[in-house]
């Protein structure tokens, strides 16, 4: 489970540690990493690649071999995925909010304040807007949306935690709220408070996030007396809690 998980970032981030050339590709079988240089440096890299890999991925197998050095290269890179039949990478399921984010969400001063589609490659939607691997913005529910300046400078920062995070987005170039009832009139301010305000009064939501619903009711269970006819004893109902 190499992808979805910022293992291509991590590399190119070890590769120029290690002063390693070559290039890094998603693939449909998990990822392709071309290395070049000294031989403890590979040595040293091909560890790293072992023992300090993200810790959501999850390496099944490696397969190395030795092929002819390419003289004129001299940086490290991460190539454009390889498209291709046959599905046999692992995708790794959603992540809860890391603590970098949940510190933006609740910062006044981060541009990102209150944002529910804050993301970063530590956590956020992968499984549920995949539409096809390799895993790229490309192949997601998040093609239609794109990067504004700001978002596109931390995806190509290698120093920043968002680079090559896929789903990336803010308020600005990203999906927004938006409420409508069974009647289909749309509501886009204060969605959140018209969502709390319709549950309080007993009806039921469908939330649709970036990759499918989740219907939210506010039940409260309450025991009634039994008849003869019941057989458990005791029944169970719901209520509204006001």
């Amino acid at each position: 489970m190499v992808q979805g998980v910022g293992f291509r970032p991590f590399i190119h981030k070890l590769a120029k540690e290690c002063e390693v050339s070559g290039r890094i590709q998603n693939t449909v079988s998990g990822v392709l990493i071309e290395a070049q240089g000294f031989q403890d440096a590979l040595e040293v890299f091909e560890r790293g690649i072992r023992e300090r890999a993200p810790k959501l991925s999850v390496i099944v197998s490696v397969e190395k071999e030795d092929i002819p050095i390419i003289p004129e290269e001299a940086e490290f890179y991460i190539e454009k995925s390889e498209a291709g039949e046959g599905n046999q990478t692992l995708i790794s399921p959603d992540i809860g909010i890391c603590e970098d984010c949940r510190r933006e969400l609740l910062d006044p001063n981060d541009r990102r304040f209150g944002y529910p589609f804050l993301n970063c490659t530590n956590c956020g939607p992968r499984f549920s807007i995949i539409r096809r691997v390799p895993y790229d913005r490309g192949n997601t529910t998040m093609m239609d949306f794109e990067m504004c300046e700001d978002c596109r400078a931390e995806y190509e920062d290698i120093e920043d935690r968002r680079y090559h995070a896929q789903p990336n987005c803010c308020e600005t170039c990203g999906p927004g709220l938006v409420f409508e009832d069974q009647k289909g009139c749309k509501i886009t301010e204060d969605v959140i408070a018209e969502a709390k305000k319709r549950l309080l009064s007993g009806e039921i939501l469908a939330i649709k996030g970036l990759g499918g619903f989740h219907l939210a009711c506010l039940p409260e269970r309450r025991n009634r007396k039994t008849t003869g006819n019941d057989h458990a004893g005791r029944r169970t109902c719901f209520k509204r809690i006001s």
